[in-house]
């Protein structure tokens, strides 16, 4: 059973990160996907904002998310480049990881993210990244 499969199935339980830092999944189709997921204070850096981390990490998961569904069967991924821009920082609430798919090719494909506030949509880190598509 493949990745989709197992979390259409089973749900965030599919996937170990998901379950640790309480990662909701939303949809997923079509080179697209979302992810939500409650800020807790054990995610608060020093300063007392959300690590820097979480972000990029919630957005990879959302963006490697969209990409499988556009893999074929005989097909796996790994991250080769990304770059994720702050842009507003939280420290509670509700944030929403969106992926989308620019292109897959044979080789590589190529996506962008965003991690937005879910109160209020405000845009806290946008994320631009490569994937190397591997054939096994």
């Amino acid at each position: 059973m493949g990745y989709i499969d197992e979390l259409k199935q089973i749900g965030r339980d599919a996937n170990p990160f998901f379950t640790l830092m309480g990662i909701e999944v939303g949809e997923f189709r079509n080179g697209r996907a979302s992810l939500t997921m409650d800020v807790r204070p054990d995610m608060l850096n020093g300063a007392g904002w959300l690590q820097g981390g979480v972000y990029v990490a919630l957005a990879d998961e959302a963006i490697a998310l969209a990409l499988y569904t556009l893999l074929a069967d005989n097909e796996e991924i790994a991250t080769i480049d990304e770059h994720t821009s702050f842009i507003k920082g939280v420290n509670a609430g509700t944030i929403v990881a969106t992926g989308r798919i620019i292109r897959k090719g044979r080789r590589v494909a190529f996506a962008d993210g965003e991690v937005r506030d879910a109160a209020d949509d405000t845009l806290l880190t946008r994320t631009s990244t490569s994937f190397a598509v591997i054939r096994r």
